[in-house]
């Protein structure tokens, strides 16, 4: 075995390096080979003559071309005839060969290496051979010959000649002439002089009474026989001859023909017609339309009359050349028979004959040599043949799609008829397909024929594409340019490269509950982009579903094995795999969701049995007054509900799609306060089902009715004698509201027509009292402006008049009636309240009053100025505000023992206590409680004060911080910041009051009893127990009726502090009580 491989390695190495050292052209192989042979002739080994080592089956030949009538061993190289014979005078490119020109017929053979790793090209020839299989042949059975008479002998007479499609020795080698009379004919010889030269004639040479036959070669090297007169010509004894004319050509063994030769005698001619030049050349193009001139031959002949009338014929011309040109007999014009294709005739060369009209008619040969020039009239030709072992056939190549790049799969040949720049073809693969040519050979070849390889230029894919349509274009150089293409079906192989693609990876589909089981519920599919057995599929499902349901492997259909209920489960979701059949096998999956379709199977619910609105009357029409909820546990349409009102009043609607309730009308708690109606509630199932709920609606008050004034009219009213007593009931107003609850609670009011304040209503019962003394200007007519207020919100009101008639007696009625009438019709802003002229006179008497006022305002500030400076005290050891008193009231005061006070005598033989009796009013607490502590301020509490009296004890105030004195007695000092003021009155109301802006309780009054019983009036306490007043009485000896805190009046001066002077001075009560005095009088003149 390792002697083996050695072997065949040496074997490919050498057969590398043989390859590696050919030349860069393709070698041309050339053979020779008789027409017409038989089949299976050898022609040649083309391996051995490229010097190829053949026979092991690894190199390979294929016959790319020259079929038609070659064959080739594919393993030895040996190159045959198949079984078409050849007839070298019917290939065409062998038809306008007549002189020894080689006939030869193309192939192309390709060199194939190991697994088409390599493939080479080779062009051959064979040439092929002559034989003799044609007879030589005359132009017409019957040959015609005019001859004069009385013409000279050895007059020579042209013949017509004859034919032979073979060639050279092949070709026409003798003329035999055969006499009438049957004497044996003779040979005329097969060559000699020109016609114009020397002739001779052979030994053998055909000899008669009259005529006798000589051959000539001619110039161009045929054989013309000439007919030569031998002896006497006598019209009137003979006017002609029948002979017989024999051809034989040169072949083994001879072919030959004959024709007889009429010959006429005619009446003498002794001129012939002469051409103008022997040799007419032109140039003629192809496709020429019929009657095209070409040349005019022209002869003359030196005879007259008949004898020089010429006549033009053509003389040795092919079938061909007669068929395509015409000759003018009279004019000489060679024109166009029919449209002359140079790619069947290239070149036309024949011979015109000029004959006279004479008898015997003289004639005259001239040679016409037409070439055909070349058109751009032929497209390109494209062949696409197969190359290697890529199978081709009928224009389609089927090619795996795992082929490497740049592979050969097709041989294209393009040619072109047509010469020079029209025959000079560029090819090329038009489209975006994945394929490219490249030139086949390297070497140069004929301009108008070429040979290229089609290669793969890209990866091929039977999934992406699966079939290539390759239109292949040649186009020329000629001007214009002529185009024409091929195409070739590409067919793409398949692999299993391409695994099952579902068209959806997530499969949706909407399924009805209470299904049947084993019922279809969806179909998948895959496609595979693979063909064949890679493309067959098997379904699978996921084992995750549990057998709820399953598929048929080979359709995709997916059945449930269950009854499913959309209110369970709405939703399924599994897995499909799809498997193809090829090798390896590949899957793909998908996801499939089976959405549980709903049927109508519930009923509408509604979330309440009874439901219960309350709502405002009054509401806009058409307003909401409620919601009802209604669900359906079915889905989409069967959830889909329309909700209906059931009543018959059709005062209520419903809004389908939220549920609202509305009313057509504005509801009126006092007509109607309660609704009861049905909701109906019916799905979009079907059938339908539906469902219904009780509606209650209770409609609540708005305060939307004004009170109604019941009792008493507003032309009513009352007599009121003067003598009535307080709290005397003068009227009760009635009044009554439709409305209910707080909207119906009322209360009443005085909104006018009271300025003496006589009179009050009580708010809650409408009962109006007399709560002042009626005098002398309260008689008359008296209107109230009383206004009735609901509680509601925004409150309703109603305003009434009540009428009191102030008088001992009602002696004219029709006097008070006016004034009412007059009253009804007065505006409400104006008072009508008592004597109206004793109003005037109390504006008279004010004004009088007011000056008097202002006299004795100017005449108090003087006073009170001087007593001020009289009653100033000398001394300056008193109290002053804004300064801090570092010392305790309660400690006795430590004097300098060198300063000595000078003690009163008086003050000496009193013993009483400092605090035995002083007044203290403390302000109580919010909530009642005493201000106890020394530390609390009693200005912090807005209540009114109350008293008690004060020994001293350790709870007391220290009231020293309010005044200082170096007298023993206790001064009254008052703050400028809290701006108290003490005013004792008298018994008609005067009072003691706490000044207006300050704190109360703020203000504490001490007062020594020795020096205010000296007061001019009696002082009036208002204290906490009945002791402390007799105490008071009996110590200031006055009677003491109330101390009593009122507001601050703005009227009253301030005195921002008292003392005791220290020299002889009336008393400080005294003058403080003085000036109260004159100030409480002034002030209440000022006010009466």
């Amino acid at each position: 075995m390792r002697t083996t491989g050695a072997v065949e390695y040496l074997y490919y190495c050498m057969l590398i390096l043989q390859f590696v050292h050919q030349p860069a052209a393709k070698q041309v192989l050339r053979y020779r080979l008789a027409e017409e042979g038989p089949a299976d002739i050898r022609v040649g080994n083309v391996a051995a003559d490229l010097g190829i080592v053949a026979g092991s089956g690894e190199v390979t030949f294929t016959l790319e071309s020259g079929s038609e009538f070659f064959k080739i061993d594919n393993i030895t190289g040996e190159l045959t005839t198949n079984e078409r014979r050849i007839d070298r005078e019917k290939l065409q490119q062998c038809q306008m060969i007549f002189d020894e020109n080689e006939c030869f017929i193309d192939f192309e053979v390709s060199v194939i290496g190991p697994a088409q790793s390599w493939v080479d090209l080779f062009e051959g020839k064979v040439i092929i051979l002559d034989i003799n299989d044609n007879t030589p042949s005359f132009p017409s059975p019957v040959l015609t010959l005019s001859v004069e008479e009385n013409r000279p002998i050895g007059t020579l007479y042209l013949l017509p000649t004859a034919t032979d499609r073979d060639f050279g020795r092949n070709g026409i080698e003798r003329y035999e002439l055969i006499q009438d009379n049957g004497e044996s004919p003779r040979r005329s010889g097969s060559s000699g002089d020109s016609y114009s030269g020397k002739r001779r004639f052979d030994e053998g040479a055909s000899r008669s009474s009259v005529f006798e036959l000589q051959v000539a070669d001619t110039t161009d090297g045929e054989k013309q026989p000439q007919l030569i007169i031998k002896g006497a010509l006598d019209r009137e004894q003979r006017d002609s001859y029948e002979l017989t004319l024999r051809v034989r050509d040169g072949g083994d063994p001879p072919r030959s023909s004959q024709a007889i030769l009429m010959v006429m005698i005619t009446d003498v001619n002794d001129n012939s017609p002469r051409f103008e030049k022997s040799v007419y050349e032109s140039d003629l193009p192809e496709n020429s339309s019929p009657g095209a001139p070409i040349l005019q031959l022209k002869a003359a002949d030196a005879d007259v009359g008949v004898n020089g009338q010429i006549e033009y014929v053509f003389g040795a011309a092919t079938e061909s050349v007669r068929r395509l040109l015409r000759l003018d007999e009279s004019t000489g014009w060679l024109s166009v028979l029919h449209r002359i294709d140079r790619e069947e005739v290239s070149q036309l060369r024949f011979t015109v004959m000029a004959r006279d009209r004479g008898q015997p008619p003289k004639m005259d040969k001239a040679t016409v040599v037409l070439n055909i020039k070349d058109e751009n009239d032929n497209v390109p030709a494209i062949e696409i043949r197969k190359i290697g072992r890529i199978f081709l056939k009928d224009g389609i190549a089927n090619v795996a799609e795992d082929v490497v790049v740049d592979t050969p799969i097709a041989l294209v040949q393009v040619s072109d008829r047509d010469q020079g720049e029209n025959g000079i073809v560029t090819c090329t693969v038009v489209g975006d397909v994945p394929f490219q040519l490249k030139p086949a050979s390297e070497m140069e070849g004929e301009q108008n024929k070429k040979k290229y390889f089609l290669h793969t230029s890209a990866p091929l894919d039977y999934e992406a594409m699966q079939e290539y349509n390759v239109v292949i274009v040649a186009v020329d150089s000629g001007s214009p340019s002529l185009a024409s293409n091929n195409s070739l079906i590409v067919k793409v192989g398949d692999t299993n490269d391409n695994p099952p693609i579902f068209s959806q990876n997530v499969v949706e589909v909407s399924f009805l509950e209470n299904n049947a089981p084993g019922e279809r519920v969806t179909t998948v599919l895959a496609i595979d982009a693979d063909s064949g057995k890679n493309a067959e599929i098997a379904y699978s499902l996921d084992p995750a579903v549990n057998g709820i349901f399953s598929i048929n492997a080979d359709s995709g259909d997916i059945r449930v094995n269950t009854i499913l209920d959309r209110e369970q489960k709405e939703r399924y979701e599994f897995k499909v795999i799809a498997k193809d059949k090829g090798l390896p096998i590949l899957q793909g999956s998908a996801t499939v969701v089976v959405l549980v379709a709903d049927k109508n199977d519930n009923e509408p619910k509604f979330m309440q049995d009874v439901f219960t609105f309350y709502v405002k009357e009054n509401l806009e029409p058409n307003s909401p007054v409620g919601m009802v909820t209604v669900i359906d546990a079915d889905k989409g349409q069967n959830a889909e509900m329309s909700l209906f009102i059931e009543e018959e009043e059709e005062i209520f609607s419903i809004e389908n799609d939220t549920g609202t309730i509305f009313s057509t009308l504005s509801f009126d708690r006092e007509q109607k306060t309660t609704y009861t109606f049905r909701v109906k509630a019916v799905d979009g199932g079907d059938p339908p089902r539906s469902a219904t709920a009780t509606v209650s609606l209770f409609v609540m008050d708005e305060n939307d009715n004004a009170p109604t004034v019941n009792f008493p009219i507003n032309s009513s009213y009352t007599l009121l004698p003067p003598s009535s007593n307080i709290r005397t009931v003068v009227r009760t107003v009635q009044a009554s509201d439709s409305d209910t609850g707080i909207n119906a609670d009322l209360s009443y009011s005085i909104i006018g027509g009271n300025p003496f304040k006589l009179f009050e209503i009580d708010g809650g019962t409408g009962v109006i009292s007399l709560v002042g003394k009626l005098e002398q200007k309260h008689y008359g007519l008296h209107r109230l402006v009383v206004q009735v207020n609901d509680s509601g919100q925004p409150s309703q009101s109603t305003t009434t008049l009540v009428h009191v008639y102030v008088n001992e007696t009602l002696s004219n009625s029709t006097v008070v009636d006016a004034q009412v009438a007059r009253s009804l019709s007065t505006s409400l802003n104006t008072n009508i309240a008592g004597d109206p002229n004793y109003d005037l006179s109390k504006q008279r008497l004010s004004i009088v009053i007011g000056v008097v006022s202002g006299i004795m305002t100017v005449i108090l500030i003087i006073l009170v100025v001087v007593m001020a400076r009289y009653c100033r005290p000398k001394n300056k050891n008193g109290y002053e505000a804004g300064k801090k008193d570092h010392e305790d009231f309660f400690t006795p005061q430590q004097h300098d023992k060198s300063k000595k006070p000078k003690k009163d005598k008086k003050k000496q033989k009193s013993k009483q206590p400092l605090y035995s009796s002083i007044v203290t009013v403390e302000a109580s607490k919010p909530n009642g409680q005493r201000y106890d502590g020394v530390s609390e301020k009693l200005s912090d509490s807005p209540g009114m004060g109350r008293y008690r009296s004060v020994n001293g004890g350790p709870g007391s105030p220290d009231l020293a911080r309010h005044y200082k004195s170096s007298s023993p007695l206790p001064t009254v000092q008052l703050h400028p910041q809290i701006r108290p003021l003490l005013r004792v009155q008298q018994s008609n109301h005067q009072q003691i009051q706490q000044t207006e802006g300050s704190s109360t309780g703020r203000l504490f009054s001490r007062l020594p009893f020795s020096h205010v019983k000296s007061c001019p009036v009696p002082l009036q306490a208002s204290l906490s127990s009945p002791e402390i007043v007799k105490a008071l009485n009996k110590k200031l000896k006055v009677p003491v009726s109330f101390i009593n805190l009122t507001p601050f009046s703005p009227s009253l001066p301030l005195f921002p502090s008292f003392h005791r002077p220290s020299s002889p001075s009336p008393p400080l009560a005294s003058c403080v009580l003085t000036l109260l005095t004159a100030l409480c009088s002034v002030s209440c003149f000022a006010r009466v």
